[in-house]
């Protein structure tokens, strides 16, 4: 059935949810698992008046976010190991999530994404947008929506 599973992780909650999700399939199939942070991209530059706002040093954002990727993998390391599942993990840097997340589905031919919904609706999801609505509406391959 599913021999690879890709599952992206932003650290929240209901991502917590879609890797124990994603570890009982892999388990269950005799699958393995791809675990997926996408870093942020750093911030630009941005001035008000003559003094930059938000704005981290490359190195700071770089410190950031590595040590976001170590504890969010981290817990796919831990549920995966837990399970006997095999595992790698990767974080890479992405402007745009879901692109990210569909290149790296397709670059390791998993034929599997699941990932969490955070269910924006309205104005927010408009506003915002939804990653897991663009891996939806793109995705060349099957999508587990965790709730």
């Amino acid at each position: 059935m599913y021999k690879h599973i890709l599952l992206p992780t932003d650290g929240s909650k209901l991502s917590a949810h879609a890797i124990a999700q994603g570890v009982a399939l892999a388990r269950a199939t005799g699958g393995r698992i791809t675990g997926l942070f996408v870093a942020p991209a750093p911030t630009p530059l941005v001035f008000e008046g003559l003094l930059p706002v938000a704005y981290l040093q490359p190195d700071e954002h770089s410190a950031l976010t590595r040590r976001a990727a170590e504890k969010y993998l981290g817990a796919i390391e831990k549920a995966a190991a837990e399970a006997g599942v095999s595992c790698e993990t990767l974080s890479v840097e992405g402007e745009y999530p879901a692109d990210t997340i569909l290149d790296i589905a397709s670059r390791r031919k998993c034929d599997l994404i699941v990932m969490a919904s955070h269910g924006r609706r309205g104005l927010a999801g408009v506003l915002l947008g939804s990653e897991t609505q663009k891996v939806l509406t793109h995705a060349k391959v099957a999508v587990l929506v965790c709730r």
